[in-house]
């Protein structure tokens, strides 16, 4: 009795340290993260032509002065400001727009900046830790953290399309918190902050930081991108090994088709809820950014075959993408 009493006792002992090493770690990963990120971080301040102001966050994703926003930050803006980590402030020029994504690339002409490093927004799992660093309501710099809430949600742009595979988080963001990064433990970008659910608590939106490198890249290059679309709302997802295995697919996830516009090519094609598109025109698909990729200007008005899985029944429809609107 008294051997198993003193077990007891150690055990009690322990746990109180158990749990501060945790919550050790647990600051320790938070502080770390802010800390990289937070040299990247700026104050984006706009006024429009009746000189309203506005404004919200970016960071650099260039050492050359290229920054990352929302496209509602700075659209319609007639004079652009950025404000750096020390407090410095800079006229800045809006390079591309995309309100499709909610994106926007704009740049300063500054000293060589910290340049934040942009992950890889397919390997996040649900539950992961995540930091946010913006300006909310003016407060610059400020940090919250959180964990990844879900993955694979669709949100409707201003613009009126679908923004697939966004990220949802509890980190809190407010008003300002737009266009700031999300980061991960090791401090790299795996979404760029977009949105809030006005009214409740804890539910908030990044753009994945994939999609974002893609449209990065076409508008520092372009200026704008010009898309083909199909109709379909989509998240990636996994495939059940059997079927992967019994159509020798080459690729193991897909684009589950969540919801299919009125009147749209997908629609025409004979697309379905619950469909998961694996190929188009011939090339694996395996992520909705992947599908996006493929959905390009040069293929508007040409029909494509589209490989589909509905039940476990492998069929292809012939589909014509249409211009984005």
């Amino acid at each position: 009795m008294l051997h198993l009493g003193d077990d007891r006792s150690h055990s009690l002992d322990e746990q109180p340290t158990t749990n501060d090493e945790l919550l050790d770690a647990y600051s320790k990963a938070v502080t770390s993260a802010a800390a990289r990120i937070s040299p990247s971080v700026v104050n984006i301040d706009v006024r429009d032509a009746r000189g309203r102001r506005g404004g919200g966050s970016g960071f650099f994703f260039t050492p050359d002065g290229f920054i990352l926003t929302n496209s509602h930050v700075v659209s319609g803006a007639a004079h652009v400001d950025v404000v750096l980590n020390d407090g410095t402030r800079c006229p800045a020029t809006i390079t591309g727009d995309d309100p499709h994504t909610d994106l926007a690339v704009i740049r300063v002409s500054a000293p060589t900046q910290l340049a934040a490093r942009l992950g890889d927004s397919d390997a996040i799992q649900p539950g992961q830790l995540v930091v946010a660093v913006g300006n909310p309501l003016g407060f610059q710099c400020t940090v919250t953290a959180g964990v990844v809430s879900a993955l694979g949600r669709s949100m409707r742009a201003k613009s009126g399309r679908l923004i697939d595979n966004v990220i949802q988080t509890d980190a809190a963001l407010n008003p300002g918190n737009s266009g700031g990064p999300l980061v991960d433990s090791r401090g790299e970008v795996i979404g760029v902050n977009t949105a809030v659910i006005m009214g409740a608590q804890g539910i908030c939106f990044a753009i994945g930081a994939n999609t974002a490198k893609f449209v990065a890249v076409r508008l520092m290059r372009d200026g704008h991108i010009t898309r083909s679309v199909i109709g379909v709302a989509g998240q990636t997802v996994p495939m059940h090994r059997r079927v992967v295995r019994f159509y020798d697919l080459p690729l193991e996830h897909a684009v589950l088709v969540a919801g299919v516009e009125e009147g749209s090519p997908a629609a025409r094609a004979g697309l379905a809820e619950g469909d998961l598109i694996v190929a188009f025109d011939g090339k694996a698909v395996s992520s909705v950014d992947e599908l996006h990729r493929l959905l390009t200007e040069e293929r508007v008005g040409v029909t494509a075959a589209m490989e589909i899985i509905r039940l476990t029944e492998k069929l292809v429809v012939e589909v014509t993408p249409e211009r984005a609107k």
